[in-house]
């Protein structure tokens, strides 16, 4: 009998889970209008690539959102459709000029942000039509979006995080740690028969149909699972006759 593989593991040990400690809490923009707030704390988060702003609103609450670059303990942040083009403020996609960057874009409005929160990422503003905005999304894809969705204005600090190497294992065993994710990452090819069904051979390689269904048993689903196709596919010619 094999072992549970590191999938099954995944789901009910605690060496992957993240301790709650490590979560200063939800970042989310405020679901208020026509106010401005006060950053009173940039905090580091472990879980987090990008740093965390806390924001004291006027009614004496205090929230977390993502910082932007650009802001600083007792900046102001306004919140509303009357909100200046300044790094931090909060507004509608509808107020906001085209080629602009921004960030913690909203998807519906009122979700309080789920795009480009990552450190140094940004959407910017492509152009109106009608009551949708055209978004760049962080991966150069386009999207149309509802003018009444909000996003943040300017690029997310942290920028360049990546551009440092982690010089040892150590550092990124403990980034992985952080994250509640396994490091060193053991190729399954390279394991012991006992240990993945891709394991054992002479050489590492997949002996077998790397795909997998669906509903297979969890000790059995790894690789390509329920692909829609598989293989490098082929180009029709324009002119081949049917």
């Amino acid at each position: 009998m094999g072992k549970r593989i590191r999938a099954q593991r995944k789901g009910s040990s605690p060496r992957y889970r993240v301790a709650s400690h490590r979560f200063p809490g939800a970042n989310r923009m405020p679901r208020t209008e026509g106010v401005v707030g006060e950053i009173t704390e940039l905090v580091h988060s472990p879980v987090h690539s990008a740093p965390l702003a806390r924001m004291k609103l006027p009614n004496g609450e205090s929230t977390l959102v993502v910082a932007t670059e650009g802001i600083s303990v007792g900046s102001s942040i306004a919140i509303g459709d009357n909100a200046a083009l300044r790094p931090g403020n909060i507004t509608a996609l509808g107020n906001i000029p085209e080629g602009t960057a921004i960030n913690n874009l909203e998807l519906r409005p009122g979700d309080g942000g789920k795009v480009a929160r990552a450190a140094g990422n940004s959407c910017f503003i492509e152009a109106r039509i009608g009551d949708k905005v055209r978004v760049r999304m962080p991966s150069g894809s386009l999207r149309e979006l509802p003018a009444n969705c909000r996003a943040t204005i300017g690029v997310l600090a942290g920028h360049g995080r990546d551009e440092m190497p982690l010089r040892t294992a150590g550092a990124a065993f403990y980034k992985a740690k952080a994250r509640g994710k396994l490091y060193p990452h053991v190729s399954g090819v390279a394991m012991n028969p006992v240990d993945h069904p891709h394991g054992g051979g002479n050489h590492q390689a997949v002996h077998g149909p790397n795909s997998v269904s669906r509903n297979a048993p969890p000790g059995k689903k790894v690789g390509n699972i329920a692909p829609r196709r598989t293989g490098r596919g082929r180009v029709r010619a324009k002119d081949e006759e049917v």
